[in-house]
C-alpha cells in the first residue's frame, strides 16, 4: 500500500496490449482501426494507415531489420507483374479448429479462401461432413495427434492433407481445448464427451520416427490419391535436418511454423519464450534442403506473424512459396483483439462456442476477400519497385534483401543476420533449385493388391452389390483395404455401403497399417499376423485376424498384430485372437476392439468405444481416457500395478449390461477367430466372469451451461 512505501505492481503487458508495457506487433487502435475500416469499405488509403502503423511498430521481428534491394535493372510497370489472381493462391489461412473459434468464423474463412483460389485449414477438430463438397468446405484437412474426427470421408474431400508435428507457438504439445467450449456439436465432430477437455497427446503415438512419419505420408496418399500431404514443422534449430527427412519421406509441402502464433487456448507457459521465428527456420530450411538436392521437390510454406505485403516478400526471399495467415485473418472477419480467446467471452462471437456471444458475430467473407485482395495487390507494387514480374523469381533469392541500420536501437544494431541472408547456392558455386520444380512428389505408387482389390471390387463398389475375395498377402503389401476404403467414402461416404458388401480373405503377413480408414461395408479377414497400425482411423467394416487353422503355438501367449492399432479409430470392430503390441486403443473414439492381451499404454487419451482386452495389459493402462469403456481379463489378478488411476476407476464387473456385453463380445470374437481363449471363458462362465474388471472414467464433466443438442447434420453430397 503507499501508506507503507509499497510498489505498484502494473501490468507489464506481456499478453494484453498496455500502452506503457511490452511492445505488440498489434498495438491497439492505431493498427485495429484502419484495418476495420479497410476490410469493411475497401479505401485504399484506410489500408496505407493500417500498413503504416504496423510499419510504426517495428522493429518487433526479425524481418522488421530487413531492407529491400531493387534489381540493377531497376522498376518496372505494374501492369509488367503477374495479377493477384496468381498472387493469391499462394495465400492460406491457419489451422484453427472448430472448436477453438465459432462455427460461423470456421466457415467464413472457408468460403472466402475457395472464393480467392486460396485454402483455409480445418485445424485439427475436423469439420461437419455437410460441408464437404460445398462452398463450406476446408481444402486442407489436418491430421494431428488424437486423429480427431479423421475418416475415410474426412480425407477424401481434401485437397491437402496436413500432419501437425507441432505448433510453432509451443513446440513439443499438442493443442488444447478447454471444456467449456466442447459442446455437443464440437463433441460429435471430434467424438468425445461435452464438457470434456481436450488435449492432443505431445508425443505423436503414431510417429516416433522418420519411418513412421513417412508410413502416415503413405497412408493418407493412400486414402486420397488427389490430395497433397503437408508436414507442420516449428521453427527451432536443428529444423533443417527434419525438413530433409521429411522430403525424402515422400510430403509435398513443409510448413515451417514461427513462435507467433497464437492458439487460443493455452497457458502463457506454452507461448512465452517457446520456439523461434519463423525467419530462422525458413532460412535454415530453404539452405538445408538447397544444400542435399531436395529443394526442388518440396513446396516451402511458413507462418507466424504475417500481416502485410512487405512480410510476404520477405517470406518469399527466404525460401517461402506459400503464405499462412492465422491471426490477422480473424481480425479480418471483426476480431478486436480483447485476449477472450481462452475464456470462451469473445465479445464478436468469433473465439467462442457460447450462444450469447456467438449472435454478436457480424463477420463477413468478404471482409477476407478485400484483406487478401490488398495484400496481394501490395505484393504486387513492392515487386514493380524491385523490377520482378513473377514471385517465383523471388523465391528463396535472398540478393534481394539486406540487414538494415536502426537508428538509436543499439540491440537491434547488435544482432547478425547474415546467416539467415546466406545464398549457398552462391557460396557453393553452383546452380540449385530455389524452389519446387514438381507438380507433387509421386514416389512409388506400385501397389498390384490394393489395385487388384479395387479392380475386382468395382461392380460391388458401383452398385453395392455383394463380392467376395481372396488373396495371399506379405508384409510388403501395406494398407490393404486403404485405397478402397478411400474411393468408397469418396463415392458414398464413411457408410454408404451396406455391411458386408465387399469380403475380403487373406492369408499371411499383412505389411504396415492394415485396414487403416477402413470405412463401413467392407470386411476384411486374415489368417495370419499384421504389422503396426492395424485399423487405425477406422470408421466402420469389422477386421477379424487369426492364426492358421494348423498353428502349433498358443495363440494368446503371442502377438498377432504390432503397435498403435485401433489409433483415432471412430467405428468398426477388430476381433484379433492373440496379443496386440503398445498403445492399442490409443484416442479410440468409437470403435469396438477385442484381443487376448496388450502392451503398455492401453486406452490411452480413449473417448468412446469398447475394448475388450482377454488377458494381461502392459504398464499405464487408461491415461488420460475421458469416454469409452473397457473390460479387463484378470487372470493373473495384478492389474492393479497396471493401470494409470488419474482419471479412470476400475470395479468387478456387476452390472447386468455389462456382463451381457462382455459375454456377447467374448462369443463373437470366438465366432469369428476360433479362439481357445474365448472358448475357455465361455466353458466356464461362471468361475472367469469373477476375473474381469470394467474400466471406464471418473464422474463425467458437466456439459456447457448453454448447450443444446445438436440436431442431426444433413447428408453430405457425396461423389
Amino acid at each position: 500500500a503507499p501508506e507503507t512505501g509499497g510498489i505498484k505492481l502494473d501490468d507489464p503487458g506481456y499478453n494484453r496490449y498496455r500502452a506503457k508495457g511490452e511492445q505488440h506487433a498489434i498495438a491497439g487502435a492505431p493498427v485495429l482501426k484502419p484495418f476495420h475500416a479497410f476490410v469493411k469499405n475497401g479505401d485504399p488509403s484506410d489500408y496505407e494507415n493500417y500498413t503504416k502503423a504496423i510499419a510504426e511498430t517495428a522493429p518487433i521481428a526479425l524481418h522488421d531489420l530487413f531492407e529491400l534491394v531493387p534489381a540493377a535493372s531497376g522498376p518496372i510497370p505494374i501492369d509488367e507483374v503477374e495479377p493477384i489472381e496468381d498472387i493469391r493462391i499462394r495465400f492460406t489461412t491457419a489451422a484453427m479448429s472448430l472448436g477453438a473459434i465459432s462455427p460461423e468464423a470456421h466457415e467464413a474463412l472457408a468460403e472466402a479462401m475457395n472464393e480467392i483460389g486460396g485454402k483455409s485449414d480445418s485445424g485439427e477438430g475436423g469439420e461437419d461432413k455437410a460441408r464437404f463438397h460445398s462452398p463450406k468446405n476446408s481444402k486442407i484437412k489436418q491430421i494431428a495427434s488424437g486423429r480427431f474426427g479423421v475418416s475415410a470421408e474426412y480425407l477424401a474431400s481434401a485437397e491437402e492433407l496436413e500432419i501437425k508435428i507441432a505448433q510453432g507457438a509451443k513446440p513439443g504439445e499438442g493443442g488444447q481445448l478447454p471444456g467449456f467450449k466442447v459442446n455437443s456439436l464440437i463433441a460429435r465432430l471430434r467424438n468425445t464427451q461435452p464438457g470434456v477437455t481436450l488435449i492432443s497427446p505431445p508425443p505423436h503415438h503414431d510417429i516416433y520416427s522418420i519411418e513412421d512419419l513417412a508410413q502416415l505420408i503413405h497412408d493418407l496418399k493412400e486414402v486420397n490419391p488427389r490430395a497433397r500431404v503437408c508436414v507442420k514443422l516449428v521453427a527451432e534449430t536443428g529444423v533443417g535436418t527434419i525438413a530433409a527427412g521429411v522430403a525424402k519421406a515422400n510430403a509435398d509441402i513443409i510448413l515451417v511454423s514461427g513462435h507467433e502464433g497464437g492458439t487460443a487456448a493455452s497457458p502463457l507457459s506454452s507461448i512465452k519464450h517457446a520456439g523461434l521465428p519463423w525467419e530462422i527456420g525458413l532460412a535454415e530450411t530453404q539452405q538445408v534442403l538447397m544444400m542435399n538436392g531436395l529443394r526442388d521437390r518440396i513446396t516451402l510454406r511458413t507462418d507466424g506473424g504475417l500481416r502485410t505485403g512487405t512480410d510476404i516478400i520477405h517470406a518469399a526471399c527466404l525460401g517461402a512459396e506459400e503464405f499462412n495467415f492465422g491471426t490477422i485473418a480473424l481480425i479480418a472477419l471483426g476480431c478486436v483483439y480483447v485476449r477472450k480467446c481462452h475464456l470462451n467471452t469473445c465479445p464478436v462471437g468469433i473465439a467462442t462456442q457460447d450462444p450469447k456471444y456467438r449472435a454478436k458475430y457480424k463477420g463477413d467473407k468478404q471482409n477476407v476477400i478485400n484483406f487478401f485482395n490488398a495484400v496481394a495487390g501490395e505484393v504486387r507494387a513492392i515487386m514493380a519497385s524491385l523490377g520482378v514480374r513473377k514471385l517465383d523469381d523471388l523465391i528463396g533469392q535472398t540478393k534481394f534483401l539486406r540487414q538494415s541500420e536502426v537508428p538509436g536501437h543499439p540491440k537491434a544494431n547488435l544482432i547478425d543476420l547474415s546467416p539467415v541472408l546466406k545464398d549457398v547456392a552462391e557460396e557453393a558455386g553452383e546452380h540449385l533449385p530455389r524452389r519446387c520444380r514438381h507438380n507433387r512428389n509421386d514416389g512409388d505408387h506400385d501397389h498390384p493388391l490394393d489395385d487388384k482389390i479395387l479392380q475386382q471390387a468395382h461392380d460391388a463398389l458401383r452398385d453395392k452389390t455383394p463380392v467376395q475375395l481372396e488373396y495371399k498377402v506379405r508384409n510388403t503389401n501395406r494398407n490393404v483395404g486403404t485405397k478402397l476404403s478411400g474411393q468408397i467414402a469418396y463415392q458414398h461416404g464413411d457408410h454408404g455401403l451396406p455391411e458386408g458388401t465387399i469380403s475380403v480373405r487373406l492369408r499371411g503377413s499383412a505389411g504396415q497399417s492394415f485396414a487403416t480408414f477402413l470405412c463401413g461395408g467392407v470386411k476384411l479377414e486374415l489368417i495370419g499376423e499384421a504389422n503396426d497400425y492395424v485399423g487405425k482411423g477406422m470408421c466402420g467394416g469389422e477386421v477379424i485376424i487369426r492364426p492358421p487353422d494348423n498353428a502349433s503355438f498358443v495363440a494368446h501367449a503371442n502377438a498377432i498384430i504390432g503397435n498403435t492399432c485401433l489409433y483415432g479409430a471412430t467405428g468398426g470392430h477388430l476381433f484379433a485372437s492373440g496379443l496386440a503390441g503398445e498403445r492399442f486403443c490409443v484416442r479410440n473414439s468409437g470403435a469396438t476392439g477385442v484381443v487376448e492381451g496388450c502392451g503398455d499404454h492401453g486406452c490411452e487419451y480413449m473417448t468412446n468405444g469398447v475394448a475388450l482386452i482377454l488377458g494381461a495389459t502392459g504398464k499405464n493402462f487408461g491415461a488420460g481416457m475421458s469416454g469409452g469403456v473397457a473390460y479387463i481379463y484378470d487372470q493373473r489378478g495384478n492389474f492393479e500395478k497396471f493401470y494409470n488411476p488419474e482419471m479412470i476407476k476400475v470395479e468387478p464387473l456387476t452390472e447386468e449390461g455389462d456382463v451381457a456385453l462382455v459375454q456377447k463380445l467374448t462369443h463373437d470374437h470366438l465366432e469369428r477367430t476360433d479362439s481357445v481363449r474365448a472358448s475357455e471363458i465361455l466353458k466356464d462362465w461362471a468361475t472367469h466372469a469373477k476375473k474381469f474388471f470394467k474400466v471406464s472414467p471418473k464422474d463425467s464433466p458437466s456439459p456447457p451451461e448453454y448447450d443444446q443438442p445438436e440436431a442431426e447434420p444433413a447428408e453430405a453430397e457425396v461423389r
